[in-house]
């Protein structure tokens, strides 16, 4: 059990420092787009990468925050052949995401690195939720409701499609998800959250992103 408990320790912390290189700066310095927490909410995910114009950029930021949410999970598994310490590793993948140390723990939402968290550990899952935020999106046109029907679908699919530990994990990162998108509930509830595709005002301040 204490090997157990420092192998899944090791995994958790390798997965929080994957998790917490912050790939939407990174991007936004190589392509000549300037500090990213300068631009639109200052938010280090795709979206706000978006919002420079650059959509390669964005695209590029959304793969790779997903990826290191499958990488972390995908590197411990194979290291360890233990699952459950993949899990420690995803979680903590997304935590760093989050809250990463390098940027005084004011990081993104999530959303992206726990699809990438999902589709390792349980590939069925991951894709429900994709599949979930896309019919969202195109019913609905607000990209941070359809992230939240996505990782809300997470854990019922879990039920279906993984063993039972998978719908604990799930369940946390949907809780983690939706406490990070607490701002935008509330302008959803209000009406005041921006649908996909809308133009902003000159001075309209932009909304926080969601990945």
């Amino acid at each position: 059990m204490p090997e157990t408990a420092i192998i899944h320790g090791l995994a958790g912390l390798g997965g929080y420092l994957l998790g917490a290189v912050p790939f939407g700066i990174v991007i936004a310095k190589l392509f000549g787009l300037g500090d990213l927490r300068a631009i639109g909410s200052g938010n280090i995910g795709a979206t706000n990468v978006l919002r420079t114009g650059n959509k390669l950029a964005a695209f590029l930021t959304l793969i790779l925050d997903s990826g290191k949410g499958a990488i972390a999970v995908g590197l411990t598994v194979l290291i360890t052949d233990d699952p459950f310490a993949g899990y420690a590793a995803g979680f903590l993948a997304v935590v760093g995401h989050n809250f990463p140390v390098w940027l005084k723990f004011k990081g993104g939402k999530g959303v992206a690195t726990t699809i990438g968290v999902l589709l390792a550990t349980a590939w069925p899952v991951g894709l429900g939720a994709i599949a979930t935020w896309i019919a969202a999106a195109a019913i609905f046109r607000y990209s941070s409701l359809a992230a939240l029907l996505a990782l809300a679908a997470a854990p019922a699919l879990s039920l279906q499609f993984a063993v039972f530990q998978h719908h604990w994990l799930a369940g946390i990162l949907c809780v983690l998800v939706w406490a990070r998108h607490h701002q935008n509930i509330r302008r959803l509830l209000k009406g005041k959250e921006s649908k996909i595709g809308a133009k902003k005002k000159t001075n309209e301040p932009s909304p926080p992103a969601h990945t």
